[in-house]
């Protein structure tokens, strides 16, 4: 079955402003940017592949007429999370929403697993989500608003093969998002998380393999892996007012079936 064409923007988030971190290249990041933009929203993108975010950034501009502010970041380092954070204020005066999706892949077995493998993949995923959301939080409470939208995953919930560093690191993060909700809803914040099956873009197919990805897409109720635009269209919603009562949720983006 093939993917239906995007719906149009409705202005779901005019007046906001939207920081997605993880932006470049043509994964879930850059699909977030460009729908925040189409729903209205000055956006802030970062990424800390300097080349292909500025290439990202021209590439929205051309799509929408209207080009993001572009700010190099690598999550790990909170120097750079710092900086990203006062760069989109600074340039906008506000944050309304942050878009956490910056992560990191990879696939070993438990038992071949080494220490730098585990703590890379923790650090960018988990621990970089977390840096990320306490810089924004910061700006968002002395606004007494804001949002918080984390990219978690099924694996979180769901065991597979060779992936126990990632599944690990993304059921922190509903952890994390379940957590922090709870601690801010006093303050008008919300935090909720999306949780995707499989999404295919370039990236993706880079860091695993052709068979292991048709497998998955097989599992898929409509046979196919979600469109990065499709996981975007829930994010954008989060971000919305039209999910003012949902805090410490996370929303599966999935058709797979037992």
């Amino acid at each position: 079955m093939s993917a239906p064409t995007p719906p149009p923007g409705r202005d779901l988030l005019r007046d906001k402003v939207v920081l997605v971190t993880a932006a470049a290249g043509t994964g879930i990041g850059s699909a977030t940017a460009l729908r925040c933009l189409q729903e209205g929203a000055e956006v802030a993108i970062s990424d800390r592949h300097e080349r292909r975010l500025a290439e990202t950034a021209e590439r929205l501009a051309e799509e929408t007429g209207r080009k993001p502010l572009a700010v190099v970041c690598d999550v790990t380092d909170e120097d750079q999370v710092q900086r990203v954070i006062a760069a989109t204020t600074e340039s906008f005066g506000r944050l309304d929403v942050l878009v956490n999706n910056a992560g990191l892949g990879g696939s070993a077995s438990i038992l071949e697993m080494t220490d730098e493998q585990w703590s890379a993949v923790l650090d960018v995923t988990l621990t970089g989500t977390f840096r990320c959301t306490r810089a924004a939080l910061a700006v968002m409470a002395q606004q007494r608003s804001g949002v918080i939208v984390n990219n978690a995953s099924v694996v979180g919930w769901r065991a597979q093969r060779e992936q126990a560093h990632y599944a690990a690191a993304k059921a922190g993060v509903m952890a994390l998002t379940r957590c922090s909700a709870m601690d801010v809803a006093h303050l008008g914040i919300r935090v909720n998380a999306v949780a995707p099956s499989i999404a295919a873009h370039q990236f993706l197919a880079k860091v695993t393999t052709p068979e292991l990805l048709d497998e998955l897409a097989g599992r898929e109720a409509f046979g196919r892996a979600a469109e990065p635009w499709e996981v975007a269209t829930v994010i954008a919603f989060l971000a919305s007012d039209y999910s003012t009562y949902m805090t410490g949720e996370v929303v599966s983006v999935s058709s797979q079936h037992p």
